[in-house]
Order: C-alpha cells, then structure tokens, then sequence
C-alpha cells in the first residue's frame, strides 16, 4: 500500500470526534443530569430540536435523487430488505440470547438499532471512495430514510413493544415531531433548499447539536432512573462483541446476496455500504420520541457503539474496493 493510501486508511479508522462528543454528553449527564424543575424544560428543548432535525432531513434530501435511481428496484429491494428484514430478524435473534450473552438491560436497544433507517452521507461517501454506484447509494440511502420515518415506529412497536411505542400518545409524538417537520422540510424545498445547500455549515452545527441536547437529555433520564446500577463495564464490553459480529453477519449477508443475484460490481458495493448502515442522525432524536426518559438513554448505547464500529469496518473494505483494477 502505497503511504497516500495508507495514510488515508489510517486517517478514516480515527474516532469519529463527533461521537467522542456524543458520548461526552452521556459522561456529562452521568455527573450532573438534568433533574427536578430543570427536567422539563430540558425536554421541551428536546422535543423542538428533534421537530428541527427532521424538518432539515425534510428540506435536505432530493426527491429528483430518489426519483432517478428507482430504475435499479432490484439493487433497491435488495436494500430495503436488509434494513428493515434482515436487522430486525438479526437483532431480535440477538437480544433473545441468554442474559450471560446478551444483557437484559440493553436487549431493548438492540432491537431498536435493528429497526432504523441507513444513514445517507456515510453511504454515498464510502461508496464513492471504493468506485462504486454513487447514483443508486443515493436513491437507496435517500428512499431508505423516507421510509423510515414511518417504517422505524412501526417496527419497534411490533418488535419491540417499547413503553407506549404504539400508544396514541406515542402515534402523535411521531406525527408531530417526526412526520409533520419531515413533510414541512420536503414541501418547503422548493422555496428553501438553495438557502439550505448555501448554509449547510452552519445548519450542520446547529444539527449535530441538537442531536447533542437529545442524547444529554435521554441519559439524564436514564441516570435518574438508575442506568449505572443496571449495566455494567462487562455488559458493555459484550455488547461490543455483539455489534461487531451483527455487523459481520450483515455485511456477509449483503455481499453474499449482491454475488448471487449477479450484481455489477458497482451495484454490489452500493448494496454493501447501503444495506449494513444504521443511522445515528435520525436513531438519537427517534429514540427521544419512541422511549420514556428513563430507558431513551440505555436504547441509544447499542446505536452509538454500532455507529463507530461500522464507520471503522467500512473504511477497510472501501479501501479494499478502491484498490480493484
């Protein structure tokens, strides 16, 4: 490997400092979490930041991108399958294993990891870098995230069971913090979506920091409600050893899946890069809706450590694409 090449792989396996952040804030709720009169206006904050981070999901994603890439429906379904069939068969197998393998605790956020959308930007990125259908990465991850804002609720409330999950409270927090801002974003596009592309600096920071006032706000509950007397250093460490084997078992399955069915090569990474993703961007404010205050933080724990691990894993085997003739 050439030392450009080497140093652009090793530059990819560094921590995501965003999530270094992310995990800050569980660290900064575990000292001093918001409780008593501060509790509430905590999580009126939360629910507007999530109305916000939806409606720039809305005003963000291309409907002429989902639109021209509904041509390749067999490398989409074959997607669309592994997101929303095979993770949530996979994670519902996972957190169904006994309690020395999986802790009980944390069952529930493994479910609920299985049962979102694929991210959109580390998608096309990483399959941009191993040279591979960027078009249809696109329309996969796009039609996946707009799915998802319906089919993500769905499946945990069938799955799942969660704490009022298919509850009327729970089907009009959906509506009008997940629904009603993402329509907004879409219908408002047309009008807003220069301003959007031109400020996307600024809308990214004010983005990443609501999803930082979620997870602050989620685990706070989740201290109050005793966290850290229910989980311990070896359940996180078995749950490191689960994510990386689901990841494992989705990415083989993917590309075992892509070769079967004759996929280019191109087709084959789209698949690869699309179908295994989970995204922290629409999971984090999902899960303030989804959950009570006092299991929201413990249901994020298993996306979070996921996130990192698949953004590791795939920065290998991009490079490992790029590097074909």
């Amino acid at each position: 490997m050439s030392e450009p090449a080497r140093a652009s792989w090793l530059g990819r396996l560094k921590p995501d400092w965003y999530l270094a952040l992310i995990f800050g804030m569980v660290v900064l709720a575990s000292v001093l979490p918001a409780r008593g009169a501060a509790a509430p206006a905590f999580e009126w904050a939360t629910k507007i930041s999530i109305g916000f981070v939806f409606f720039l999901h809305g005003a963000r994603l291309s409907r002429e991108a989902v639109i021209a890439g509904l041509v390749h429906w067999r490398l989409h379904l074959v997607v669309l399958g592994s997101t929303y069939a095979l993770f949530p068969l996979l994670t519902l197998g996972l957190a169904a294993l006994p309690a020395w393998i999986t802790p009980p605790a944390l069952a529930g956020g493994i479910v609920f990891l299985g049962c979102l959308p694929s991210t959109i930007q580390s998608s096309i990125g990483f399959t941009s870098i191993a040279r591979g259908n960027v078009a249809a990465a696109v329309a996969a991850a796009s039609a996946s995230n707009l799915l998802g804002v319906a089919l993500t609720p769905l499946l945990v409330g069938l799955t799942l069971h969660a704490q009022g999950a298919a509850s009327p409270h729970a089907i009009q927090a959906i509506v009008l913090q997940l629904l009603v801002p993402f329509v907004a974003g879409q219908v408002l596009r047309r009008w807003i979506g220069g301003w959007v592309a031109r400020q996307a600096k600024l809308l990214s920071l004010a983005d990443r920091g609501s999803i930082l006032l979620v997870v602050y706000t989620a685990f706070s509950g989740a201290v109050v409600g005793g966290v850290w007397s229910r989980i311990g250093a070896l359940d996180l460490v078995r749950l490191l050893v689960i994510c990386c084997v689901l990841l494992a078992l989705v990415l083989g399955v993917t590309w075992f899946v892509a070769r079967s069915l004759r996929f280019a090569k191109e087709d084959e990474i789209a698949i690869v890069f699309c179908g295994s993703k989970k995204s922290l961007a629409s999971g984090v404010p999902m899960a303030g809706v989804l959950f009570p205050p006092a299991t929201a933080g413990l249901a994020l724990l298993p996306l979070m450590i996921f996130h990192q691990i698949q953004l590791m894993a795939c920065a290998v085997i991009a490079q490992r694409y790029a590097r074909r003739p």
